[in-house]
């Protein structure tokens, strides 16, 4: 039974060629060596070739106890030695022993350059200096991709009432997220018929804490399909200190369980899209911006790439996988700091004078300007056409505003208002807040202009003291933030368990 059990866990991996680190589904059946290690038919014809050329055909002499060629002694790095029968030898024993002919010991086995060794796999991998392979996993014969059930895939009505459970506002971008991954969907269960629906990959843009990277996390948490989120800063051109290209698919196949079929069918979010802007100095190589761009242009349109399995960058220690980015639906995201400035320029280029006209200040106060964006302001930002026409589909969020941060504050199932109740529930402490404490939360919050994420860091502020104490006397029984604590002219109200339960 135990012989059983480990012959299936075998048949569980695919075999890996030793010397090309190609899969046996590349490579063609493996042929298995002592100690463990396969070898395709590739590599192990070239072997040959390369003995036939070192000793001229003569294979008697890689036998032991005979001379080998000085070429094959330096590459091979066997110890110089004298393999006369019946001589002294220069070595260890085990090299003596090998020059007097053949070993007896049953667990030893004879190599061909003239010297024994034990062969199991942890001394073989320790002699050539190799970690421990990886494993592939065996893909199914004539596995196909996995059929999308639209009866189980959520309205895109419905995608969007999911998502405000935990984002606030931002209804626009709820609104067009939802129809992207509805359509895509759609379009996957389509298939090959009659109409070819090509996919709409998507541009989001908003200033920093509106909420872009949050709405992805949620969809990924809601939806039951494979989400990869990668950030742009960390890619460079090929050939460069930092993370391929591909390493964003790498992510989606890692998020699939390295299952090929179901990660072409996948969603792949790339953050800090901006920071890929072409830069200004022009005599510097841009590897990090417009490379870049150039190189994420055949992700977006869809090829056939070849992705690493476990490790962000190709290398000849890991197995190789091909998918195809067809089907992977792309949505990027970023700040685009000044793109505002931009478009402020192109509008205010339309004014003129006379009945009708606008004034050049028309656009000055206006908060959400980014609705406005069209792709000749991101294209003057630093972004190629080719990489602008890749992502049809493009929308703004809105910034937050006082009404906005005050929602945030409350209605999300994850608000952080109640994430802190929570805590202090523990401690058996109840939290509450004025609502004038919520208006100075959200004022000061917005003053920072760092969005929502102004949120915590002015929370934590004064939260600090109240976590620090309510520990220290076990008989308090509630506290109430209000609006003097927050401004710093007064204090919270806090009340006791036994007054607590006279009151009741």
């Amino acid at each position: 039974m135990p012989e059983d059990n480990n012959k299936n866990n075998q048949d569980e991996y695919e075999k890996v060629c030793y010397v090309c680190r190609r899969s046996e589904s590349k490579a063609g059946p493996m042929v298995r060596m002592p100690g463990g290690i396969c070898m395709c038919q590739d590599c192990l014809q070239k072997s040959f070739d390369a003995a036939i050329t070192l000793t001229g055909g003569d294979f008697s002499k890689l036998m032991p106890g005979q001379e080998l060629p000085p070429e094959l002694m330096q590459q091979y790095g066997v110890p110089a030695q004298k393999t006369e029968k019946g001589k002294d030898t220069e070595g260890t024993e085990e090299e003596k022993s090998a020059a007097n002919g053949p070993s007896q010991n049953p667990g030893m086995m004879n190599s061909p350059f003239g010297f024994s060794m034990v062969m199991t796999p942890e001394e073989i991998q320790s002699m050539l200096g190799r970690r421990p392979m990886p494993k592939s996993v065996k893909k199914a014969e004539n596995s196909e991709a996995p059929k999308i059930d639209m009866k189980k895939m959520p309205a895109p009505h419905r995608i969007a009432e999911m998502l405000s459970e935990y984002v606030v506002g931002q209804d626009h971008a709820k609104k067009a997220i939802s129809v992207a991954v509805y359509n895509h969907y759609k379009r996957l269960a389509n298939g090959d018929q009659d109409v070819e629906i090509e996919k709409s990959n998507m541009l989001m843009i908003g200033p920093t804490g509106s909420g872009k990277t949050f709405l992805v996390k949620t969809l990924a948490r809601l939806l039951d399909v494979p989400l990869a989120i990668a950030d742009a800063t960390a890619l460079t051109e090929a050939g460069y200190i930092g993370d391929d290209i591909e390493s964003v698919v790498t992510k989606l196949l890692a998020a699939a369980d390295n299952d090929v079929a179901r990660a072409e069918q996948g969603i792949i979010y790339i953050d800090e899209i901006d920071k890929l802007a072409r830069k200004r100095n022009a005599t510097q190589r841009d590897v990090s911006g417009e490379s870049v761009q150039q190189g994420l242009l055949k992700l977006l349109e869809g090829a056939e790439i070849e992705v690493p399995v476990g490790a962000n960058s190709k290398n000849a220690m890991v197995p190789l996988e091909t998918v195809n980015t067809k089907n992977i639906l792309f949505i990027c995201g970023g700040a685009f700091p000044d793109l505002e400035d931009i478009i402020k320029e192109r509008l205010n280029e339309k004014s003129s004078m006379g009945f009708g006209s606008q004034l050049k200040d028309h656009y000055e106060k206006e908060k959400d300007i980014l609705k406005y964006v069209e792709t000749e302001d991101i294209r003057k930002f630093g972004m190629i056409p080719e990489f602008i026409g890749r992502l049809p589909v493009i929308f703004t969020l809105t910034p937050m505003d006082k009404d906005m941060l005050i929602r945030v504050l409350k209605e999300p199932k994850n608000a952080i208002i109640k994430q802190y109740r929570k805590l202090l529930e523990m401690d058996e402490v109840k939290l509450d807040f004025t609502e004038d404490a919520y208006v100075a939360i959200a004022e000061k919050a917005l003053k920072r202009d760092t969005g929502a994420r102004a949120l915590r860091s002015v929370i934590e502020g004064f939260m600090l003291d109240i976590m620090f104490e309510i520990p220290k006397d076990p008989n308090i029984g509630s506290v109430t933030i209000t609006k003097e604590y927050i401004e710093g002219t007064g204090g919270p109200r806090i009340e006791m368990r036994q007054a607590m339960l006279g009151a009741k």
